[in-house]
């Protein structure tokens, strides 16, 4: 089943099903295009524990899912203006509290606790958001841009919100395998940070799948959410 508004140009999507469970958790995942129907009947292939999948879909990605300005990677690419600050403000300010109600008061669960899951520079943005706010408890990133400038200087030199419990990593095996020297460093850095967050005592995970960015992007963000849900 599935519930749509709009909130700022923001489209979003909350799926659910019918069941007598009555508190469930709440998973929130930033979408490039309108992929969170596939991602959701994927789950649900994947038999994964009872949850509310929350889509946002129509962002700026390269701008909303920025934490800080990145020059272009190449000449067909756009920079990245380094926005996710002022989009975190309309997420914790304004569609989280708005889904809040829908499902207390619509949809009759409660809320157990909120992850947020994202692939490519969303798996980055998943990361970078639990250093700006306490709501979340997991994490799923699933080929997350971790080549991002300076990202693992901002990990290693900041405090993860104490309230994180699982967070779930994963990258293609071909994507470090590229002639781009920025985009080459993703699975060390990858690698790296899931090593900085098992050390302060969080479960971590860090999977490796076939192929390169680009391969069964779906499949790969809803097998993410399942491990984070058991």
């Amino acid at each position: 089943m599935n519930k749509q508004f709009k909130i700022e140009d923001k489209i979003i999507d909350i799926y659910y099903n019918n069941t007598n469970l009555k508190e469930l958790p709440v998973v929130i995942l930033n979408t490039y295009g309108n992929e969170g129907e596939d991602v959701w009947n994927i789950c649900k292939e994947l038999k994964c524990n009872e949850f509310i999948l929350v889509a946002i879909s129509n962002l700026d990605w390269n701008n909303d899912m920025s934490p800080w300005f990145a020059p272009k990677l190449n000449k067909n690419d756009v920079d990245c203006l380094g926005n996710a600050d002022e989009y975190i403000n309309v997420l914790i300010n304004y569609i989280i509290p708005t889904v809040k109600k829908i499902i207390i008061n619509e949809l009759n669960f409660k809320i157990r606790y909120y992850a947020i899951a994202g692939y490519s520079l969303a798996g980055l943005f998943s990361v970078y958001i639990v250093y700006k706010t306490d709501i979340f408890k997991r994490i799923a990133s699933a080929s997350g841009s971790f080549w991002f400038p300076n990202f693992i200087e901002f990990v290693k030199s900041n405090n993860i919100s104490s309230n994180i419990e699982k967070i779930y990593f994963s990258l293609g095996n071909k994507e470090s395998k590229v002639r781009n020297q920025v985009l080459a460093t993703v699975e060390n850095n990858t690698k790296e940070i899931e090593r900085i967050y098992n050390l302060k005592g969080i479960n971590t995970i860090y999977v490796e799948n076939e192929g390169n960015h680009f391969k069964e992007v779906s499949l790969r963000m809803a097998k993410g959410i399942k491990w984070i849900l058991d």
